[in-house]
């Protein structure tokens, strides 16, 4: 028999590792994901400092934040990290706690990986699992009352209790909720509701002042002055007209190309551009409006006819700020000058200011009458503070709008994970063949959230986790949790820590789902480039 030559499939230089190498060394980077942001969690947690390539500090406790900053090499410890991301985006909270619990997961499916188990049995347990876990969280969650000022403030005081803000907890609630309860649309049709606060409610940062000085505004802020030094700076019950056409001669849209014989034709051509101008200034006149904000540029010429008609007005706006005028006082944007109705005109604000902080002026419209949007003005001493309560604040107006959406609460501070477990041990004891110890091992991983808290206070970790199994035992003790400050067991019922139910299904299933997909590999190849 002639040996044949050895057969090349896969390129030369490509790395190729299988089986229980690669699902260890995924567990491994899982865990060293998890490991990064463990310290994070509860009141007690710590802050990280990060510095990207160009210099800029972050400094923050959000698991998102900083996971984003981070860099990785291992493919696994990616797609730990773009879990975080999706919480974000999907509930914006609980992004610490879902990257803890992933990790925990591929840590408990470790033992039984080496034992041999087939992973598709482990995968078969955990998604078992998961669906008593959202039927038990289903279970316990508890119905808010929206409308109730000291209910919302409690659940929003939870959310950002953990944060470097929760010294000014309670200016900081009240502000996330009446900004999120300003741009809620009801949609009247379908009867949803419709809270986009990425849009509609802005935070500006103007470093300076401290940070009682924050506030949310009735209304709208941008970072501009008046165009004209003559126009006025302060107007009451302004009529606000908004344009997204430039107030300057139109250029040709292609390049034009003109050719002039004798002189006269360009003192033709000049008259031209004014006529327009004055044409232009002419239509915005005629509604009478005091203020006037455009997209783009306003030549000087128009500046002149404007502030002699006794107009103000404000140029090169954003696309997105002058939306948030629109809802903050009810007008509509306008394309053409020649289309202005009276109704597009804008009524319902109560003032309109520019104000100076530092450097910088500040265009304020505020006292508006039924504002859909807002801007949140935040003041602090250096800019990586007001970054950090920025991103805090976004966390709490999250929670505030969940809570909205879905008014379901669940007990904090790791109590629903201990109950979780509690009914899943319970559950288990009934289940037939192999598939009981992996389900077994997802009650026991849940732990990790109530542990995790004690030991960031630093608090005896084994005995505290025991006094809490011992009063999880006990029939009706299902909201007893961890307090983060101390370290003891306490009722959450008597702390006032609370947890949308949004947030919680949310954070079990992607922490579950990665857990399974990141135990469904058992090959990487990684072709690399010379």
């Amino acid at each position: 028999r002639v040996m044949s030559a050895p057969v090349l499939v896969l390129n030369q230089n490509s790395k190729r590792e299988s089986g229980r190498k690669v699902q260890l060394g995924n567990v491994a980077a899982a865990k060293t994901i998890a490991d990064v942001i463990r310290t994070c969690l509860g009141p007690r947690s710590m802050l990280k400092m990060l510095m990207d390539p160009m210099g800029g500090i972050v400094m923050t406790n959000d698991g998102n934040a900083i996971l984003r900053e981070i860099t990785v090499q291992h493919p696994a410890a990616k797609s730990m990290i773009e879990i975080s991301r999706t919480q974000d985006e999907e509930v914006g909270d609980g992004t610490t706690s879902v990257i803890i619990l992933a990790g925990e997961m591929m840590t408990a499916a470790e033992q039984f990986l080496e034992q041999n188990m087939h992973p598709t049995v482990i995968i078969g347990a955990y998604r078992k699992a998961l669906d008593d876990m959202q039927e038990i969280l289903g279970e316990m969650s508890v119905e808010v009352d929206v409308n109730k000022k000291s209910e919302m403030r409690k659940i929003v005081k939870s959310a950002i209790g953990t944060k470097f803000i929760n010294k000014w907890a309670d200016l900081a609630c009240d502000m996330a909720i009446k900004a999120v309860s300003t741009v809620v649309l009801e949609n009247a049709s379908t009867g949803r509701r419709e809270i986009d606060i990425k849009r509609y409610a802005k935070v500006e940062k103007v470093p300076g002042g401290i940070l009682e000085d924050s506030e949310v505004l009735d209304g709208v802020m941008i970072n501009k002055d008046v165009t004209h030094p003559a126009m006025k700076r302060k107007i009451e019950n302004p009529r606000i007209l908004l344009l997204d056409c430039s107030l300057e001669y139109q250029k040709g849209e292609s390049q034009t190309d003109m050719e002039l014989s004798n002189e006269t034709d360009f003192e033709k051509i000049l008259q031209m551009e004014e006529e327009y101008i004055k044409k232009v200034t002419r239509d915005i006149i005629a509604f009478k409006p005091d203020l006037v904000f455009t997209e783009k540029g306003i030549s000087d010429l128009a500046q002149y006819y404007l502030s002699k008609a006794n107009i103000t007005a404000i140029r090169r706006l954003r696309k997105s700020d002058n939306n948030r005028i629109a809802r903050a006082c009810g007008a509509t944007v306008c394309s053409r000058t020649e289309e202005i109705r009276e109704e597009d005109i804008g009524t319902e604000a109560g003032l309109f200011e520019v104000r100076k902080f530092g450097e910088e002026y500040f265009t304020f419209i505020t006292k508006c009458k039924n504002p859909k949007a807002c801007t949140i003005l935040l003041r602090g001493a250096s800019k990586d503070v007001l970054m950090e309560v920025e991103r805090n604040l976004q966390d709490a107006m999250q929670v505030t709008r969940n809570v909205m959406i879905n008014p379901q609460l669940l007990p904090g501070g790791g109590a629903v994970e201990m109950a979780v477990a509690q009914k899943m041990k319970a559950l288990s004891k009934s289940m037939m063949g192999v598939e009981q110890w992996p389900y077994r091992a997802v009650a026991d991983a849940l732990e990790i959230i109530p542990r995790t808290l004690i030991q960031n206070c630093g608090a005896s970790t084994i005995r505290t986790i025991t006094a809490l199994r011992a009063k999880h035992a006990d029939a009706g003790n299902e909201t007893w949790g961890v307090n983060g400050e101390s370290g003891q067991i306490a009722d959450m019922n008597v702390l006032d820590v609370w947890e949308p139910l949004s947030v919680k299904l949310q954070t079990y299933k992607t922490a579950m789902e990665t857990a399974m997909l990141l135990l469904r590999i058992d090959d990487i190849v990684s072709g690399t480039k010379k």
